[in-house]
């Protein structure tokens, strides 16, 4: 998968761009604040459709205009096509192939793409919150009911809570939506055991050659729910009942005490959890193993391999970390890397990439 050329309009502290890429390496160099990180971030939103950096979009529209516009041309392994998404007031709108879609989850999925940036060492050592956004993201782009699935469990589960902050809890009503949340929830713990599966077989492997074989990487799936089933009706028939024996509780309490929106994800090196004893070298090593994992996940699913985005997380590895991660990526992934200095890549493939100077807004090739 290659982003061929990228065209922007009044995004961020850009006011017209249009940037053609190399097939392999793109670096994107320059001092803080001048928008580099806003170019790799205008290819994730292309992907995604949304930010890793805020929830408002509004940010995403250049000071004083109305509307921000992105187009991106795709080359996959089947086809070339053009993507657009455009920002307002009113909402977004997307386009595959110039035709517009009506809902983004048929809009997603079309452009992959992995993110690597130093807040993702959260990923090992931030919240709960973090690893299920994690989750949630990755799954979500390879599979577009595991999207639909979860908006409609969070929907029902805001109706749920709804109903039961009042005093006089409606039971019959709250039964019939454990009902919609036990099916939405089955299917979700699914995808989520099958993706930490995946997501370890390769982080396993990669740390293993990072370490040099003297540490081995778990991934556990820790759902909130402890359940048997792992075939989904009997799990969904399961979850229906565990929901039920917590209905006094979470009358009592107000809110929903069980379910997916409670999961997690540990990390284990050598048996000891990293995120607690871990130290900070292993922990990096940790997040670059799960990044890395994340492209092999990837290419499983779909065919090929997703795009890599690496926001200035260079300067953050070690030299052994850094060859490993340049290593792997070596003319098998389209990455595009933000640095404020040239001197962060290794000069072994420096000879193959292409170098874009940001400085006010402004690239210079």
């Amino acid at each position: 998968m290659i982003l061929k050329r990228l065209n922007l309009g009044d995004y961020r502290n850009y006011e017209k761009l249009d940037l053609v890429f190399h097939s392999k390496l793109n670096v994107f160099i320059g001092q803080n604040a001048q928008g580099k990180t806003n170019l790799l971030e205008a290819i994730h939103f292309l992907a995604l459709a949304k930010s890793h950096r805020t929830s408002k979009d509004k940010e995403l529209i250049r000071f004083g205009e109305e509307e921000a516009y992105l187009n991106g041309q795709i080359t996959t392994s089947y086809s070339t096509f053009p993507l657009s998404l455009s920002v307002s007031k009113k909402g977004k709108r997307a386009k595959v192939n110039h035709m517009e879609v009506s809902k983004l989850s048929d809009y997603i999925g079309h452009l992959n793409v992995v993110l690597f940036a130093p807040e993702d060492l959260n990923i090992v050592k931030g919240s709960p919150q973090i690893r299920r956004k994690f989750i949630n993201m990755e799954c979500g782009q390879i599979s577009k009911v595991y999207i639909s699935m979860l908006s409609g469990y969070q929907k029902v589960l805001l109706q749920k809570n709804n109903y039961l902050k009042k005093r006089d809890a409606d039971r019959v009503m709250v039964d019939v939506l454990n009902e919609q949340l036990a099916y939405y929830a089955s299917l979700i713990i699914l995808k989520r055991q099958q993706f930490v599966e995946t997501i370890e077989k390769h982080a396993r492997r990669i740390h293993g050659d990072i370490s040099n074989g003297r540490e081995v990487l778990s991934v556990e799936y820790k759902p909130n729910v402890k359940y048997q089933e792992t075939e989904r009706e009997a799990l969904e028939a399961e979850l229906k009942q565990i929901f039920t024996d917590m209905l006094e509780r979470e009358i009592e309490r107000g809110q929903s005490l069980v379910g997916p929106h409670r999961d997690d994800i540990a990390f284990y090196i050598n048996d000891f959890d990293v995120q607690t004893y871990g130290s900070q070298g292993q922990q990096r090593t940790t997040a670059l193993s799960v990044k890395l994992a994340e492209l092999e996940l990837i290419r499983e699913e779909i065919g090929e391999y997703p795009i890599l985005l690496l926001d200035d997380v260079l300067s953050e590895l070690d030299e052994t970390r850094q060859s490993h991660l340049l290593t792997s990526i070596r003319d098998k992934v389209q990455t595009f890397v933000t640095t404020t200095s040239i001197s962060d890549i290794n000069h072994e493939i420096m000879d193959d990439m292409e170098a874009f100077g940001i400085k006010d807004g402004k690239v210079k090739v």
